[in-house]
């Protein structure tokens, strides 16, 4: 039997929706040493690759992934540009940014990260990657997890 996942985003009063196929993805993670999951998506300075087939990892490899270090605009990380009622994030400089940072990962249909922020999260969600928050440290656990089906995405975590 085929394991899939439905995710439906709501944003702008728009539905949108997707099917995964678990026992067939390709997955992202946000990563420092290729070991663990990076607790902040936005610095973390690479990607993990893997490959799932048949429920099974069957490629990894690393990528270069841009972080907050490579831009030569970067604001001060304190949330002092909240003074213009817009939520950190979503301008359009950030979305800038995100999408960059999906570039390398625009085959993937889920990215790994230990924390992320609001609005990278819903620009990956826009981009059709299922971004996860987990507490889980390991990207071997974390990706069985995923293929499995225990994963937990803890939104409470995004910022």
């Amino acid at each position: 039997m085929e394991k899939t996942i439905f995710f439906i985003l709501i944003d702008n009063n728009f539905l949108i929706g997707y099917k995964i196929d678990m026992n067939n993805i390709t997955i992202a993670v946000a990563t420092d040493n290729g070991i663990t999951i990076s607790k902040h998506f936005g610095r973390a300075k690479f990607y993990e690759v893997l490959y799932v087939e048949n429920g099974e990892v069957v490629k990894r490899e690393r990528r270069e992934k841009p972080n907050h270090h490579n831009f030569s605009h970067h604001e001060q990380h304190h949330h002092s540009h909240h003074q213009s009622n817009q939520q950190h994030g979503f301008d359009e400089h950030s979305r800038s940014k995100h999408f960059q940072m999906a570039e390398t990962i625009k085959d993937c249909q889920i990215l790994l990260a230990g924390g992320m922020g609001t609005g990278a999260y819903q620009n990956m969600l826009q981009l059709n990657i299922k971004p996860i928050v987990t507490d889980i440290k390991n990207i071997d656990d974390a990706v069985q997890a995923v293929i499995n089906g225990s994963i937990k995405n803890h939104i409470e975590k995004l910022h």
